[in-house]
């Protein structure tokens, strides 16, 4: 029997929502939307049959069993909170919340309710990081010492005056928006225990035109843009390994550049996109590479996967579905999600205190 699901929002993430859910065989039976003319183009678009102006009338359906949440990153909390106090599972958009006591306030009712809890971290579910797991599966990478997340944009600023540039509203820029690889980095790296973070913000360019991206929202004449516009840090964990990560929406790059590179015990590599226009996928190249010793040769392993222009975010939603019907294990964990916000957190009161600070 097909598990039936609802959507929270008709913002631009919901077409792969839709389609991951899908995949997976779920039927969609509503979506709202504080907009509900936007939610009603949804449903007209993709066949759902109802849809709601308040939440809450969508979580009083009988027979809905999980939800997305794809609204702004400061009603994730409250909506998933309300979604799992009323026996629902949750697929939260990135970031899981504002900051980590939000997060660890989600877990609590997660745990309360006994349902799940998951977000959209779609990166882990790109074809090139299922095949960097099973690298690690096999011990061919062995253990990941030390690895380089990064996700920088040349001009990549979503709209200046929106809730993307509006910290009480997103919780802060590129670090907390374009968290992916450093969550895939932690991924990777077998979700170690952060222990120490250093850190430092940039505000150059926030506010110049100049550096807007092709993505995100109209600009709103006497918004608010008080984020930052690049973010650079370490990071030590209790297990020795360490990770630095280099974050951006704005900053001085030859071109947009999206990876993960690390250095193991058996096997280096690299998970890359590269894009010809920063925040158009269609003009992205996907590698995704090993490095090994083998003879005394150095070798260089390209591993050949299908291309994925959405960058797993459909197959992070199918994985949704299918974990909540038993059949395949979770992409993440609330405990994963609760452990990335004490390091973005971190970074972010480093960056205020010049200091390092205890995760």
């Amino acid at each position: 029997m097909a598990s039936k699901v609802g959507i929270i929002g008709a913002g631009g993430m919901v077409s792969y929502h839709i389609d991951g859910f899908k995949n997976a065989g779920a039927e969609i039976i509503a979506i709202a939307d504080m907009n509900k003319d936007a939610a009603q183009a949804v449903a007209d678009q993709h066949g759902i049959p109802q849809v709601f102006g308040d939440v809450a009338e969508l979580l009083a359906l009988s027979d809905l069993e999980g939800v997305s949440i794809i609204v702004p990153n400061k009603f994730h909390a409250p909506l998933a909170i309300q979604a799992l106090e009323a026996g629902k599972h949750v697929f939260c958009e990135k970031p899981p919340a504002l900051n980590a006591a939000e997060a660890a306030e989600m877990i609590a009712v997660a745990e309360k309710s006994g349902k799940r809890l998951m977000f959209n971290f779609n990166n882990r579910a790109r074809p090139e990081s299922y095949a960097m797991m099973a690298y690690l599966a096999d011990g061919t990478i062995g253990t990941i010492n030390s690895a380089q997340a990064k996700w920088c944009r040349r001009t990549g600023i979503p709209g200046f005056g929106g809730w993307f540039t509006t910290k009480a509203l997103s919780g802060g820029g590129p670090m907390i928006d374009l968290l992916h690889m450093l969550d895939l980095a932690l991924f990777f790296m077998g979700n170690p225990e952060p222990a120490h973070v250093l850190g430092q913000t940039f505000d150059n360019f926030i506010t110049d035109k100049n550096f807007k991206g092709p993505w995100g929202l109209p600009d709103v004449e006497d918004g608010t843009t008080d984020v930052e516009a690049a973010a650079h840090g370490f990071i030590t964990f209790k297990t020795g390994q360490t990770l630095s990560i280099q974050i951006s929406w704005a900053e001085m790059v030859k071109r947009e550049e999206v990876s993960v590179v690390f250095q193991g015990t058996g096997a280096g590599g690299k998970i890359e996109r590269l894009f010809a226009r920063d925040g158009l996928d269609e003009t992205a190249i996907d590698s995704c590479e090993l490095y090994v010793q083998e003879h005394g040769n150095s070798v260089n392993r390209s591993v050949i996967t299908e291309e994925c222009e959405d960058m797993g975010r459909i197959r992070s939603a199918t994985n949704f579905v299918l974990a909540i019907e038993g059949k395949e294990a979770p992409l993440n964990t609330p405990d994963q999600a609760l452990s990335l916000m004490k390091i973005i957190d971190a970074l972010y009161e480093s960056a205020k205190t010049g200091a390092p600070v205890a995760c």
